[in-house]
């Protein structure tokens, strides 16, 4: 009986894989619906790990087929591997500053597009067809988590997010885990505690976040397809404080008045729900990877809105957790944790078991290179996003300057080193300065 070629290929191909020891393999033959694929447990064999890990590939969490991977360099950075030159991305390179961004948004309410696949593929990919940049980030916004745990959410243009109803007492907080549980179906014992309530919201968080956030899964799927293995897709979150204070808040706030209130006169409330969008935060995580993200970043950017206590109790503990449960079940994933204006916690995140520890612009770029270095970790950041408000040319003097003089005493470009800015791009930044920053970059250390 003959073999159509077709499927001889497809053998071909699979036992291709199982030669190089990558995990797809273990699922090429298979036909799987997207939602078992991005909802489901796949753990990996830890010797097809070792055989990628010395073979210094990229390992594939996916079980989707999808373009091979032109531009690895920021994965290969992230793993300590030499590269031709520093991989760049840029926090909010999908924004209002781009002016074909502007015109697609024209007329459409953010959310919604956030919930269409096909129109958050296309701003994805507006600033990777515009600039030489070595990855893309899905877009999408850090509050879709609390959207997931039922928050009505609307974007004022002037206040920005805004919260239907704050979360900022105990009487609130065991409201919404009511709520929550009730439409989980989950049965709570007569005279169950709010800490009982809390352990039985972590044991379903994978439920919480989908199919609630399966949109956000849909999208990542359908973009790094619309990608075809340009860039690596990073995928998100933002960290449980951060979206703690936002949710106590009823949005942002300049003075933190409801969340320093809670978080010191109510800490068991604040640890509570922390407990559970951390665990949510994780799950949402490891289902991006499962649809197709190839590297993942925390975003703390409230990380410095109190105290350095504040943040060491509150926030630290619970991003150390998120890293841990992904790395348990993906161990190879690239993760990059970001804190902003928190540098009083880099050695403690150096501690825990992320990749790259993202930089704002208040650190030196250079000791913080050694100092994470030393530890086994990378680094990412941090030039001053204002700096792009200057003239082209000196915005590449003062980029060239600034890795000069951090990385210029070495014999080759930097491994563990990817290029960002210490904060994201705002409006009213020139795209034509952007493309000044990125050149720069990757002119230096080419010979």
């Amino acid at each position: 009986m003959a073999i159509p070629g077709t499927l001889l290929a497809a053998l071909g191909a699979a036992v291709a894989l199982v030669a190089r020891g990558t995990r797809k393999a273990r699922h090429s033959l298979e036909h799987l619906e997207l939602a078992q694929l991005i909802t489901t447990k796949m753990p990996v064999k830890a010797g097809s790990m070792a055989m990628a890990a010395v073979a210094s590939e990229t390992v594939e969490y996916s079980t989707i087929k999808f373009p091979p991977l032109k531009n690895d360099r920021l994965l290969r950075a992230a793993r300590g591997e030499a590269v031709d030159r520093i991989p760049i991305w840029v926090m909010r390179q999908a924004g209002r500053y781009l002016p074909e961004y502007r015109q697609f948004m024209a007329g459409k309410e953010f959310f919604q597009v956030c919930r269409n696949p096909k129109e958050v593929a296309e701003i994805t990919l507006q600033p990777v067809l515009r600039y030489d940049l070595d990855a893309s980030i899905i877009f999408s916004d850090i509050l879709v988590i609390p959207q997931a745990m039922g928050c009505s959410i609307s974007l004022h243009p002037e206040k920005g997010p805004v919260f239907q109803e704050p979360v900022d007492s105990r009487a609130v907080w065991h409201k919404l885990q009511d709520k929550l549980l009730q439409e989980l179906g989950v049965s709570v014992a007569p005279g169950a505690s709010s800490a009982d309530k809390n352990q039985l919201l972590v044991a379903n968080a994978p439920k919480l976040v989908s199919p609630a956030l399966d949109y956000v899964y849909a999208a990542i799927t359908e973009t790094r397809t619309q990608l075809d293995g340009r860039v690596p897709l990073l995928g998100f979150c933002g960290a449980p404080m951060t979206l703690a204070i936002y949710m106590i808040e009823g949005g942002g706030s300049k003075t933190f008045s409801k969340t320093s209130r809670l978080m010191h006169g109510d800490p068991q409330t604040a640890h509570e729900m922390l407990t559970v969008l951390a665990h949510m935060c994780a799950h949402y995580l490891m289902n991006q990877v499962r649809a197709g993200a190839q590297a993942l970043q925390v975003f703390d950017s409230y990380a410095g809105a109190l105290s350095p206590e504040i943040w060491h109790e509150f926030s630290f503990p619970y991003m150390k957790l998120i890293a841990e449960i992904i790395k348990k079940e993906f161990p190879q994933m690239p993760m990059i944790c970001f804190a902003k204006d928190a540098h009083y916690g880099l050695d403690a995140l150096a501690e825990t078991k992320y990749d790259i520890i993202a930089l704002d612009s208040s650190v030196d770029l250079g000791e913080c290179y050694q100092q994470m270095l030393a530890k086994g970790k990378g680094i990412q950041g941090n030039m001053d996003p204002t700096v792009l408000y200057a003239p082209p040319e000196k915005i590449k003097e003062v980029v060239s300057k600034q890795l000069q003089k951090a990385f210029g005493g070495l014999p080759s470009i930097p491994t563990k080193y990817i290029a960002n800015m210490g904060h994201g791009m705002s409006p009213d930044h020139d795209p034509i300065h952007l493309g000044a920053f990125i050149d720069a970059v990757h002119a230096f250390g080419q010979r």
